[in-house]
């Protein structure tokens, strides 16, 4: 019996070293509830950044709105970092929040840019950028966690993080994030 319980050990031990040289990690071994609690935590870290990149977007100095933004995005990849048990490195994300967003310029920086630099406008750019500036700060930061939740949901980290494989996906990502900021806007 003690020699069987001794090579059931060893077996277990050779298939988890087995399995996480083919790149699984230990994550898939995780219980199903203990999945969704994790992803129900990361929903909760996203919704709870995004209402704080919708205030920053009201902000009504230009270029001050623009950096609380970003350090709501920061805090926020830092927060989702900490849940997966992932190593935050500050610099590392910088870079790869300032390649991911730039990769849609149109729709990222470039519009909360453009809305930003209204607010210098007297009146109209004023109201336009508090209306506009809001929901992309939003959005953008919407679809960012789930990009980054998705990556780390899979075992990834910011190392192995590559913006040119993820810009599709942040894309799509931030076109849905744009309807639930706007409805998310409008509740109390």
């Amino acid at each position: 019996m003690a020699g069987e319980a001794t090579k059931n050990e060893r077996t277990e031990t050779s298939t988890k070293q087995e399995s996480m040289a083919d790149g699984v990690e230990a994550k898939s071994e995780i219980p199903s509830n203990d999945v969704r609690a994790r992803e129900s935590r990361a929903e909760a870290i996203i919704r709870r950044n995004v209402l704080w990149a919708l205030v920053a977007g009201v902000l009504p100095v230009p270029a001050v709105d623009l950096v609380a933004i970003k350090g709501t995005q920061l805090k926020m990849l830092k927060e989702l970092a900490d849940l997966y048990e992932v190593r935050f490195t500050q610099d590392v994300a910088k870079a790869l929040l300032g390649t991911l967003i730039s990769s849609t310029w149109s729709v990222g920086v470039g519009t909360t840019l453009g809305y930003g630099l209204a607010k210098f406008v007297p009146v109209v750019g004023s109201a336009l950028g508090i209306i506009s500036t809001p929901l992309v700060a939003g959005a953008t930061t919407h679809a960012l966690g789930k990009v980054f939740m998705m990556h780390f949901e899979t075992g990834g980290t910011f190392l192995d993080f590559d913006p040119n494989a993820m810009r599709s996906h942040f894309r799509s990502e931030l076109e849905k994030a744009k309807r639930t900021v706007a409805t998310m806007r409008q509740e109390p």
